[in-house]
């Protein structure tokens, strides 16, 4: 394993941390005081600072997937090393793991005022589960769904060809997107569309005293669904992006912006920097 790698890896960790603890901080705040710290809308806003802060941490060294199924598409799609793909999402979920743990500490005295048993009241700090009434197939959906239209605007929203934000803004717009996940297609499993931020925390969750993290209140095997339904789902995103829009991107097109040219009709965007191979144009 070369510097380079290590430092990819050391990335994914701190973008990964940053993303959880700023995410699951939020979830506590709101679950441990009886609505006094927010509602909803707060969790949502919450989680897409979470994203916007951890890509700007990783973005320059490792491209801040912080998602496998980031990688997983990245890796099918856009030429993105195969043999980084496992070590990229080990450290992904290290890094969830660990600020996991960190949130736990911190909130170990409210949670313990608000469930002393440590039950599924709160295990959604961590983890996410099925809404009431929402059968598992109709999760599996979801997840499937949201992480297919993640994965589909991240590829947008960074590819150079296709008017992307400007200025560094890359982070802001993929947290926005978040956010748009979050407020459309959270309720029904919670919207975790990334198999490293559902499993590292429920790992955490388990080896703190949630005898339940595995499983839904109705005592159903629940911890297989965000990993599976989010990687399919960010196949299924990154695949429709090709089809429907990269592929339209014609050698015309690639030619005149290599050399500054704007095809008729389009906006003049800012020049696209040097590319590092794994960079932001393929990253979350």
């Amino acid at each position: 394993m070369t510097r380079g790698d290590v430092g990819e890896l050391a990335a994914e960790f701190a973008g990964t941390f940053v993303l959880i603890v700023i995410g699951c901080g939020t979830v506590a705040q709101v679950l441990t005081s009886d609505g006094a710290a927010g509602d909803w809308s707060t969790l949502v806003w919450g989680w897409g600072v979470a994203v916007t802060m951890g890509v700007y941490v990783a973005g320059r060294v490792s491209g801040a997937h912080l998602n496998p199924a980031v990688t997983l598409a990245l890796a099918v799609f856009k030429g993105f090393a195969w043999r980084k793909v496992l070590p990229y999402s080990l450290a992904q979920t290290a890094g969830a793991f660990v600020a996991a743990l960190v949130v736990r500490a911190v909130y170990a005295d409210a949670i313990a005022r608000v469930d002393a048993g440590h039950t599924t009241a709160t295990q959604t700090i961590f983890s996410t589960l099925p809404g009431e009434g929402i059968s598992i197939l109709t999760a599996f959906g979801d997840q499937i769904v949201g992480t297919a239209i993640l994965v589909f605007v991240i590829f947008a929203l960074t590819n150079a060809l296709n008017n992307p934000p400007g200025a560094n803004t890359a982070p802001f717009m993929i947290g926005f997107l978040v956010v748009g996940i979050g407020i459309s297609f959270g309720a029904n499993a919670g919207y975790a569309i990334n198999p490293a931020r559902d499993l590292g925390p429920r790992l955490a969750s388990f080896v703190t005293g949630y005898d339940t993290a595995f499983v839904t209140a109705a005592g159903v095997p629940y911890w297989w669904l965000p990993i599976v339904a989010p990687l399919l789902g960010g196949l299924l995103g990154g695949g429709a992006f090709v089809l429907l829009v990269e592929r339209f991107l014609t050698p015309a097109e690639i030619e005149m912006a290599a050399s500054g040219e704007v095809p008729v009709g389009r906006v003049p965007q800012p020049a696209a920097p040097a590319e590092h191979p794994s960079q932001l144009e393929e990253t979350r």
